[in-house]
């Protein structure tokens, strides 16, 4: 199972960089981390925020395997506990399929993209930039794949 984590943006500071880089590298093979970054739309041109969403959206589903699990982060979606994520991770590999974590853009994901989303899951009760998802989401990852050995890593 590989889990893509597929964001709207790039050029993160290099500190979310290497954080992402370094706990995608510890991620076993058996649970791959990869970062997909398309491409966000300019808010420079005055257009609405539906547009904006729409163009990102067809971006988004261009970069999502076919047969992949799509797990979107959205605010109004399941506040998993690391145990719960963990469980998830379980139920996730036992599907067989890859697993597409989406990170929208600053105006969210588009509704069509989140009603295709099998699940929704939020980090955060607390708003987040976009910079810090993507670092939150990928140690959330990693913690889990942790628990789900019985590493150390994690402590209850």
């Amino acid at each position: 199972m590989k889990l893509l984590v597929i964001c709207v943006g790039h050029r993160m500071p290099d500190w979310v960089d290497a954080g992402v880089q370094e706990f995608a590298r510890r991620m076993p093979r058996d649970s791959a981390m990869q970062i997909i970054e398309v491409k966000a739309e300019p808010r420079t041109q005055g257009k609405p925020v539906e547009v904006l969403i729409e163009a990102e959206r067809a971006r988004i589903e261009q970069a999502i395997p076919p047969r992949a699990r799509i797990v979107a982060l959205d605010e109004r979606g399941d506040d998993l506990t690391t145990v719960a994520l963990t469980a998830r991770l379980r139920r996730w590999r036992a599907d067989g399929d890859d697993v597409a974590l989406l990170i929208g853009g600053p105006d969210g994901l588009s509704p069509a993209l989140k009603s295709r989303a099998h699940e929704l899951i939020r980090l955060s009760s607390l708003t987040l930039p976009h910079a810090l998802a993507r670092l939150l989401l990928a140690e959330a990852l990693y913690r889990a794949v942790s628990l789900e050995a019985n590493h150390p890593y994690h402590r209850e």
